[in-house]
Order: structure tokens, then sequence, then C-alpha cells
């Protein structure tokens, strides 16, 4: 067998592969690095993320912004904070801006600015690019006679559509099953159980919810508005989360519906029953609107319906609630029967969003499940499977809520793995 022609093999060029790619090189200037991508042309999530503007993280990054096991989220954050990463990219010559979310940008509010920086960072560190190399197999030979130096090196052999490559240390960045036109088709998650990990169930996560054609979401497509949305499983409340929704001519969107999102889809993907319900009044109980419904009809019992429900939700949105629970929206607020009062209360407080699907990976920004983390030094993002394979970014079962936190943990994983694999690298 001939000697490696890599020392490590980054499988897939995306945020963290890049990332891994880098600081691996940095690390260890005399190493060989090649990424392999199966893409033509790399970094194409990169460029469609944030609409094309790129949100690179969040101002403030903590482990409760994440889903996955905590403790192990909290060690990988940890190892790379959001002044480093700022830091980081300044050094790449990309100034970053913070808005009024906390989401960070480039100040060019260009994606391409990252990726530029990026893919001319790691050619100065002479890390080779392949793009369209898809790859197929991993296979990881027996060398318990083959030692380099004082390392006793793992070996693999990488086949993909050019042929094969062996290196010494492998990086899998393979993302996960989001926007599978970017590249990211899931095809890593068959590579780690090919090597002998397990892969939990993957869903969209970070995507809109579509709604029964008969729901009156359609006249509403283009408002927005603060709600609370809970999600609840099997009987048992498992989210609850406040912001922004955004309806559509589809169903609903925006943050906060976005980020309940996963948890529709696990339990859809295994079968249980899931509702997924709005409170257009955030932080109120159907008692409190009630106090609050009489008191302000008898302030102004001749003021209609439509616009006392209107000084709480948007006007459009108070109009097709009333006409959904068969109330006359012109009707004297005062002389709204109990009855019907409360059917409009209990669709102010807890709408029951008839959701038929989730939008589907070509609209999901990310996926929930995949690699267990338990399987993963957190320390060096090393396989406890597989000496020698380093599991980062999207692959693994860990996504995070909306607004950069992703890419936050794409470049932590990448960095952690990169820096430990070249450490355990000699010069051969």
């Amino acid at each position: 067998m001939p000697e490696p022609v890599v020392d490590l093999c980054v499988i897939g060029a995306g945020a963290a592969g890049l990332a891994a790619g880098i600081f691996a090189a940095e690390h260890n200037p005399a190493i060989r690095v090649e990424l392999l991508d199966g893409a033509k042309s790399v970094g194409a999530k990169i460029l469609v993320s944030g609409g094309g503007r790129c949100n690179v993280t969040h101002d403030v990054v903590t482990p409760d912004d994440f889903f996955g096991t905590r403790h192990l989220v909290r060690n990988v954050l940890a190892a790379f904070s959001v002044r480093e990463t700022v830091e980081w990219f300044a050094s790449l010559g990309v100034e970053l801006k913070c808005e009024e979310t906390g989401k960070l940008f480039p100040v060019t509010d260009k994606a391409r600015t990252v990726l530029t920086a990026l893919l001319t960072r790691a050619r100065e560190l002479g890390v080779v690019l392949r793009p369209g190399h898809r790859v197929s197999a991993i296979t990881r030979l027996d060398t318990s006679n083959n030692v380099i130096g004082t390392d006793q090196s793992s070996r693999f052999v990488i086949r993909h559509r050019e042929g094969e490559t062996l290196a010494r240390r492998v990086v899998l960045a393979t993302g996960g099953r989001s926007l599978p036109r970017t590249g990211s088709d899931g095809s890593g998650y068959g590579l780690a159980r090919a090597l002998g990990h397990r892969v939990t169930p993957t869903v969209p996560a970070l995507v809109a919810l579509v709604l029964d054609d008969r729901c009156f979401h359609e006249r509403l497509s283009g408002l927005s508005h603060e709600v609370e949305v809970e999600t609840v499983v099997e009987g048992r409340s498992v989210d609850r989360r406040t912001g922004s929704l955004l309806w559509t001519h589809f169903g609903i969107s925006g943050p906060v519906v976005m980020d309940a999102s996963r948890f529709w889809s696990l339990a859809r993907e295994r079968g249980a029953k899931v509702e997924v319900c709005g409170n257009f009044l955030p932080g109120k109980t159907v008692d409190q609107a009630r106090e609050w419904f009489l008191g302000r009809a008898a302030d102004a019992p001749r003021r209609s319906l439509v616009k006392l429900v209107a000084e709480v939700v948007p006007e459009r949105c108070a109009e097709a609630i009333c006409l959904h629970v068969g109330a006359d929206s012109q009707q004297a607020c005062g002389q709204v029967p109990r009855a019907l009062r409360d059917r409009l209360l209990a669709a102010l407080t807890r709408f029951p969003f008839p959701v038929v699907r989730d939008r589907g990976w070509n609209f999901a920004e990310v996926t929930a499940g995949g690699v267990p983390l338990e399987e993963i030094n957190f320390r060096t993002m090393e396989s406890k499977v597989v000496p020698g394979l380093y599991l980062v970014g999207e692959v693994l079962d860990c996504d995070g809520r909306i607004g950069g936190f992703n890419f936050q943990w794409a470049w932590a994983t990448g960095r952690v793995a990169g820096r430990a694999a070249a450490a355990s690298l000699t010069a051969g």
C-alpha cells in the first residue's frame, strides 16, 4: 500500500468544512489538507443563507439556543466564542455588523464576501479544494503495523467520483439534508452509518408549515405580527415560544414558526399526534383575555367587534378570526352573546393551526437529527467509534434556532476538529 498522499481529507466544503480545513492548515502548516466537495461550485449554502447576506453568527450564543445534548453543546461552543469568531472574520478581512435582532452580518450585506474570504484564506494556506468530487464510500484500513513517527496512524480510503484518495485523517463535514440543491443531500449519514455510527431520525427544521386550504391564511398573506406558538405532542406541551409569525399563501412562516417547526416535524416522523396552537395575545390566558374584552366593551359598548379585536392583532387578522368563529365583525362589542364571545376568545388565545405538512427539504434551513453527540469526543470532535475520523457541523445531531446559531456551530466544530486533527498528525 503506498503512503497516503493526503494527511487530512475534509469531506464537504461548506461552512464547517472550510473552517476545519483552514484551522488545520494554520495549526500545522506542514500537513497536506484537501477538501472534497460533491458540488461543482463550493459554498452554495453560504451564498443563499440569510437572504443572500449570510447571517454569520449572533451577538449572544448560549447552549439554550440549540437542540442537542446541552452539556456537550456547551463545551463545544466554549471552545470558540462569538468574540473570537468576530475577530477571526476580521482577520480574514470580513467586518461584521450587529443588527437590532442580534444577528451579525458582513458590513457589505453580501454572502459572497464571506465565501470569498474563506476560500482565499484556504488557498493562501495551501489547502487543496476539489469540487466535483462526490464521495461514495469511506473505508478504514487496518494499520496496526504502520507507524509514522510516534503516531500509530489511522488510514482511510475515500472513494469519490474522480477515483480514490488515501488519507491519514478524515473530517466528515457533509452537512445535513436541508437545501439539497446546494449539495447537502444527506449522503454523509450513509457514510457515517457505514463506519459504525448511529444516526437519529432526520427531519426538516427551520422550515415553514403548510396549512389546510380551508384555513384563512391566504387572505392574510404577507402579514406579520407577534404570536405565542405552542407545540403539543400526544397531549404534552413540548415547546412554547413567542416571536414574529408571517402569514403566507401556503400557511405560516416567520422566526417563531421556523423555530417551532422541528418539534412538529419530529413528532410527525414518529407518527405521534401533534398540534401547533397560536396565542394571538402572547402571555395572556383566556381568563385574562376575557377580563380585557369585558373591560373594553364596557368602556365603548358600541364599538365594532373587529375594531376592539384590532387593538391586539392587525385588523386583517381580527376580521379573519371574527369570520372564523362565525361572528359579525361589525356587531357592537357590547352586544356579543356570551357563547360567541367565548369562541372568539378561545380562538384568540389558543388557535389550532391546521398544519398538514412542513414545506420540505428544499425550503428547510437546517436538519434536526443526525449522528449523536455522545458518539463524539467534544474536546476534539473525533469519533469515539472510528479513531482518526472527525465529525462537524450539520451532520451531527445538533440544530440551533434561527439567527446565525447554526453557523456558529459550524465555525466552532470546524475549528475544534481542524486543530485537533492537525495536532494528531506528525510530519511523515
